[in-house]
């Protein structure tokens, strides 16, 4: 999981409504998915038959945080192609994408590579600077206990310096040829599930499979729902399937139990065949596009998800992706449990428990103090120059 945007977005079916709170419900959903794989992983849950293959799935909510991103960053650009609003400048774009992730990250990894002793022991300059800087996947051997998860933190901040570049090469779909624009991304995200066929020279330790072209069809089903939010065909045979929440989470779940099987490859840390790879990247972008569209699509309450304790745990949720590892590295020794040696439900009970609080003390006092932070300076530049306050 990864950390996805959470300030308020333009409503979808109704535009007068400011705000989607599904999609925190959704994301608080997908972080504690990820926690759920991992402590099924460490506790051997997924060798057991049939349901370790589906405990040792639950990474696909990884896919889920992509599409959350690729939606809530594309939407700017899409709704601006149309003449609904302007996209934000890149300059603030990064700044505040720098002010969500990096305070709470960089908390996360100084305290793991200082405190946590499997991690403190062996973390070199090279660990250190690979992980400040979420180059993980780039550099060779630089993925450590507690901070595992973050490859995918690192493919995710690729994304984010890519999306200018995917806005600069779109800027000629505007105006009347905006309608080309939803082809455009499905035909990019499509193209890109080839890439693990493509001899990438890599270092050692090191697989390109992991790199953000890789990922790209995950990103690419949340811009496409961000496009189709903004399709002026608002009530279009295709919008009113895509509205349709039983039909579409009912293919998500069969994409999500076909991911389990050997189509997509194996479980854990052993590499796809890339027939298999591609399989497993369909089935994750089909299953964020599918859980996110009804939500994004049809302005209907989702009561669980838009409900009190949902939208908590949403804004908590990169809280709970960041420090669940290091937590649950330090549940087995605490609690004088063996790992892989069961234990499941004990030990996510546990990590879950002590891994909310955590993440709580992080959003109140790192993360929402930091965007804030970010809007403060905003404002003040706004004030102090003449033509930003026109």
């Amino acid at each position: 999981m990864t950390a996805t945007a959470t300030a308020p977005v333009p409503a979808i079916a109704d535009r007068t409504r400011p705000f989607v709170p599904a999609l925190e419900g959704m994301r608080a959903m997908a972080a504690l998915g990820v926690l759920l794989t991992h402590v099924a992983f460490q506790t051997g849950a997924t060798n057991t038959p049939v349901f370790g293959r589906i405990w040792g799935r639950f990474d696909m909510a990884v896919a889920v945080f992509f599409g959350l991103s690729g939606f809530l960053l594309w939407r700017p650009h899409a709704a601006a192609a149309r003449g609904i609003g302007s996209a934000p400048s890149v300059g603030h774009y990064l700044r505040h994408r720098a002010a969500r992730i990096l305070p709470a990250y960089w908390a996360v990894v100084v305290a793991v590579l200082v405190l946590l002793p499997n991690a403190a022991g062996t973390a070199g300059f090279r660990v250190w600077l690979a992980n400040l800087a979420l180059l993980q996947v780039f550099v060779p051997l630089t993925l450590t206990d507690g901070l595992t998860q973050m490859w995918s933190l690192s493919v995710e901040v690729a994304f984010y310096l890519a999306l200018p570049l995917l806005a600069f090469a779109m800027r000629w779909l505007r105006g009347p040829a905006a309608r080309w624009r939803a082809r455009a991304v499905l035909a990019f995200g499509l193209l890109c599930l080839g890439w693990n066929f493509l001899p990438v020279p890599t270092p050692d330790a090191i697989h390109a499979d992991n790199w953000l072209p890789g990922y790209l069809p995950w990103f690419a089903a949340g811009m496409l729902l961000a496009e189709l939010a903004d399709s002026a065909h608002s009530q279009s045979r295709l919008r009113r399937i895509l509205r349709n929440r039983p039909l579409l989470w009912t293919i998500a779940l069969v994409a999500f139990l076909l991911s389990a099987t050997d189509l997509a490859g194996p479980m854990g840390l052993t590499r796809a065949h890339p027939w298999q790879y591609v399989a497993k990247m369909g089935f994750g972008a089909l299953i964020g596009f599918c859980l996110l569209a009804p939500l994004i699509l049809d302005n209907r309450p989702r009561r669980r998800l838009e409900s009190r304790t949902a939208a908590t745990l949403g804004r908590w949720s990169y809280g709970i992706f960041l420090w669940h590892l290091a937590i649950l590295s330090i549940v087995f020794p605490v609690f004088g449990i063996l790992p892989f040696q069961g234990n499941f439900g004990y030990v996510l009970a546990l990590t879950i428990g002590l891994t909310l609080p955590v993440a709580a003390a992080s959003y109140a006092f790192i993360e929402d103090p930091a965007r804030r932070l970010a809007r403060r300076w905003d404002r003040r530049r706004v004030r102090e120059s003449p033509i930003l306050a026109r």
